[in-house]
């Protein structure tokens, strides 16, 4: 059976993804040479994917093994690649949330179910 935890603490919630987010709108307008994320971004999208994936596959296998500081550190990275490709390509976290509010307005059966009818 699988264990949900819910957090009520605001430590990394939304509003600390915001502030990455941020940070990561600002390195990408300003940062030097100093910057791994101004780095990434000066690679170009294929790179920013390229490492997505990897991060990808790291907290799937990190899930795996069931070593949760491990698996945590993984997330971390996770999300800021994504939102360093978020932030290229445009999209805000403001837009995706939006988008998971319109969702959670029914089961996700339901919302599967009515993409399959024509």
């Amino acid at each position: 059976m699988t264990q949900v935890v819910v957090n009520t603490q605001s430590d990394m919630s939304v509003h600390g993804l915001d502030r990455l987010a941020v940070i990561i709108a600002e390195r990408a307008r300003d940062g030097g040479a100093q910057s791994y994320t101004r780095r990434l971004i000066d690679k170009g999208l294929p790179k920013i994917c390229k490492k997505l994936g990897e991060e990808a596959v790291e907290v799937v296998i990190a899930a795996l093994a069931e070593e949760r500081p491990e698996l945590v550190g993984e997330i971390a990275d996770l999300l800021y690649h994504l939102l360093v490709m978020m932030q290229v390509k445009g999209i805000t976290l403001a837009e995706v949330s939006a988008l998971i509010e319109g969702r959670m307005v029914q089961s996700g059966l339901e919302e599967k179910a009515a993409r399959k009818q024509p």
